[in-house]
């Protein structure tokens, strides 16, 4: 499970928006000198908005605005996404090459971009029809530390 914390920025009904840095994450790869996402993120301060689903275990009515709150995600998730998004169009590329490949370069060519295009629409399909999108989405799995409620706390609530 990966796991990340974070500070809620605004509640919706059955989810939270969340403001994280990939620190925990930046910090345990082995390409963080390299890497254009960990070089961005201490450079300009940019933090990522995430938008995490509620849970049986915490909903994100309990959530308040600036509660710091973390969020996890199935390495399962990770690695689905991943050979669904890289791998599947390739494939869909390789096989329009093999039944192009006897007529030619540039109809090899033509039938690779094809058969990627293809495979991106096969992805945009699977991820409606196949794959719920939830799966594939960040979880609330606890509230770490809320701050101290005041007179001037808002929360902002969308429906």
């Amino acid at each position: 499970m990966l796991r990340e914390i974070g500070r809620v920025v605004a509640v919706e009904a059955t989810s939270v928006w969340v403001e994280t840095i990939p620190s925990s994450l930046c910090g345990k790869c082995a390409a963080r000198a390299g890497c254009g996402q960990g070089i961005v993120s201490r450079t300009t301060g940019h933090r990522g908005l995430v938008q995490a689903l509620e849970t049986s275990t915490v909903r994100a009515q309990d959530c308040r605005v600036d509660d710091e709150v973390e969020i996890e995600l199935p390495e399962s998730a990770v690695l689905k996404g991943s050979l669904l998004v890289y791998l599947a169009p390739l494939l869909f590329g390789i096989t329009a090459v093999l039944f192009a490949q006897p007529y030619g370069e540039f109809a090899t060519v033509v039938a690779f971009l094809t058969g990627l295009g293809v495979g991106f629409v096969f992805v945009r399909i699977a991820t409606h029809w196949v794959f719920p999108r939830q799966s594939f989405e960040p979880r609330l799995s606890a509230v770490v530390q809320a701050p101290p409620i005041s007179a001037s706390s808002t929360v902002i609530a969308r429906q």
